[in-house]
């Protein structure tokens, strides 16, 4: 494991993970998976909205496991790369308070075509939210406060 300001992170052949408190940076993320034996890169960017449920949302804070988190990310996209035959993978998730509008996880993959980096970049989404040991605060404010919610908590595909 890697550390560098603000973010932990491991790396291998094609794929990078990491977890950072630090805004998420589309461009690194996009950049990390290109490949000139790529044709296709999909970028999936988790971004926070302003309500859930019909209660508005000041901000959402996320917390992790990090050791255990990272070795999840790693497994679950070393074996969405092989899978789907992906040139490389990228997954990057911010913790601590994440405002409105921000960006709480990037996920991108690439592929020598665009069927493969479509259906990878799902499944890595998927797998993430199922699997990695990470918790988010949804914070609606006011007098109701938050409500802490693993990721596992949201149905598939929404």
């Amino acid at each position: 494991m890697v550390e560098r300001l603000g973010a932990q992170e491991l790396r291998e052949k094609d794929v990078w993970v990491s977890l950072t408190d630090l805004q998420l940076d589309i461009t690194s993320v996009v950049s990390s998976v290109k490949s000139p034996k790529a044709g296709a890169v999909v970028l999936f960017a988790g971004t926070t909205r302003d309500n859930f449920d019909g209660k508005p949302v000041t901000h959402l804070e996320y917390s992790s496991y990090v050791p255990l988190a990272l070795k999840t990310m790693l497994s679950i996209a070393q074996t969405v790369k092989e899978k789907h035959a992906l040139t490389a993978v990228s997954m990057v998730h911010r913790l601590g308070v994440v405002p409105v509008e921000e960006e709480s996880i990037l996920i991108a993959v690439s592929a020598p075509h665009r069927h493969a980096a479509w259906k990878g970049g799902e499944e890595a989404l998927e797998l993430c939210k199922e699997k990695v040991e990470v918790w988010k605060l949804e914070e609606f404010g006011g007098d109701e406060g938050g409500v802490w919610r693993s990721n596992r908590d949201v149905q598939k595909g929404i």
